[in-house]
């Protein structure tokens, strides 16, 4: 399947997912009150199927699957509202309590198949890479981290996998905050460091952008992935799989170490001794190092690239264990989340973080291609996002309802008319100002890409 095909899919089974979690939560508790519902869909505008089920309510799957709704019978809605006030099960006599528990039920699903998912994911056992830096840049060799660092901890938090301490990590560059990092290094010997992510330029805003600058990266095996042709290691027979153990008398433990061993051993001889471990045996070769320009720098090269190192490490817990694991993995997502929200409306987070369906698309993607705990991860960080969006206080929003039933309850009746229209005029605003952007965003990440 390409990659266009496959983005598109599983943003559909994402959708299709969460759009029907969280709206069952609506009808589920709609029904648990009382409320008559009249149709239940995923997807906008004309239905491409619909199934009307024995208890009246319409199942359907509409043509735009970018959410869905449940439909009330609401005296509000209906051509002769006269007719359908005093009907059974009619929306807008229930209690406000009930309304408030209906509009809230949504988000709170959300954040149930968040919790859910990362307990699955635990579970199954995701599988990544151990908390170990290679050869650290920019602000990081600043900082004074060094090759074969292993994250403990990230502002007090442990960390037990390479993803987790870099997803730490970015959430503070995000924020712009100095992160603390607790680091035992290749001596074994502890030491507490502190990131100045408040250093980072301006102009690094994506995650992309955010790791350059700030200049870690997992350490690699030495394993030979690519071979340039025509190049030395090539026409020295080396093979892809090779793990290079040493060059000349320097001992190699990662492949940064290739790199900084060949220029430190070319610029004397470039016929380097090479020894590499095939198939359980070490065999020597005689590659003749060449001075190569690459984007303005002239460096001594082989014409070697790293494979793709196995993960070797397991996010990976019992039944009971995970369910703690999950909440507690819940609990830091969200409150990452609200600060990155929180830093959007004061302005210290720039809207350029914001993303659109295109990157949720590709992100899907790659998550889903990388194993089933992996896209569990995905599945519960985005319905969580949804949750947490859906219950901000704006207009045509499940917070915004909750809004409007505080006030009902303050004041005693329902806000007026007036202001119902007004407001869903200015929450359909609000929602294509935001969702323009994040197209915006998207479209010039695949022009830039």
């Amino acid at each position: 399947m390409s990659e266009f095909l496959g983005s598109v899919w599983w943003l559909l089974v994402t959708l299709g997912l969460l759009v029907t979690f969280h709206e069952f939560g609506h009808y589920w508790v709609a029904r648990r009150c009382g409320v008559r519902v009249l149709r239940f869909s995923i997807g906008f505008g004309k239905p491409i199927w619909s199934h009307t089920a024995r208890d009246g309510v319409e199942y359907a799957i509409g043509a735009i699957p970018l959410g869905g709704y449940v439909k009330f019978l609401d005296a509000r809605e209906a051509d002769n509202p006269e007719l359908v006030t005093h009907q059974t099960g009619e929306y807008s006599s229930a209690p406000v309590w009930q309304r408030m528990a209906i509009a809230a039920a949504g988000p709170v699903f959300n954040i149930l198949f968040t919790i859910a998912a990362f307990w699955a994911m635990f579970v199954i056992g995701r599988p990544d890479f151990q908390p170990v830096i290679g050869a650290p840049q920019g602000l990081a060799s600043e900082a004074g981290f060094k090759s074969g660092d292993r994250f403990i901890t990230v502002n007090g938090e442990n960390v037990d996998s390479l993803s987790s301490a870099m997803l730490g990590v970015v959430q503070a560059a995000v924020l712009r905050q100095d992160v603390a990092i607790g680091v035992i290094d290749a001596k074994g010997q502890a030491h507490d460091r502190v990131l100045p992510l408040s250093r980072l330029p301006a102009g690094a805003t994506e995650n992309d952008k955010l790791i350059e600058a700030i200049g870690l990266h997992g350490r690699l095996a030495p394993i030979v992935g690519q071979l340039s042709k025509n190049m030395p290691a090539a026409r020295a027979g080396m093979l892809p799989g090779d793990r290079i153990v040493r060059i000349n008398n320097m001992d190699i433990a990662d492949f940064d170490d290739i790199t900084s061993a060949i220029v430190a051993q070319a610029a004397g001889d470039p016929r380097l001794n090479v020894v590499v471990q095939r198939n359980g045996a070490q065999v020597s070769l005689i590659v003749a190092a060449e001075q190569r320009e690459l984007g303005g720098i002239t460096k001594w090269r082989i014409g070697i690239g790293p494979a793709e190192s196995s993960r070797d490490a397991v996010e990976h817990y019992g039944p009971i264990q995970s369910v703690q694991a999950a909440f507690r993995e819940t609990w830091k997502t969200t409150r990452d989340t609200i600060r990155v929200i929180a830093g959007m409306l004061t302005g210290k987070v720039s809207t350029k973080n914001l993303s659109s369906v295109i990157s949720i698309a590709q992100v899907a993607n790659a998550s889903a291609n990388m194993g089933l705990a992996w896209f569990l991860s995905f599945l519960a960080a985005i319905s969580l996002s949804l949750g947490i969006l859906n219950l901000l206080p704006i207009p045509i929003l499940d917070g915004g309802h909750l809004l409007y039933y505080l006030i009902e309850l303050v004041k005693g009746g329902p806000v007026s008319e007036r202001t119902a229209i007004a407001g869903q005029y200015v929450g359909v605003a609000l929602l294509v100002a935001l969702m323009s952007i994040a197209f915006y965003n998207d479209i010039l990440r695949l022009v830039a890409g």
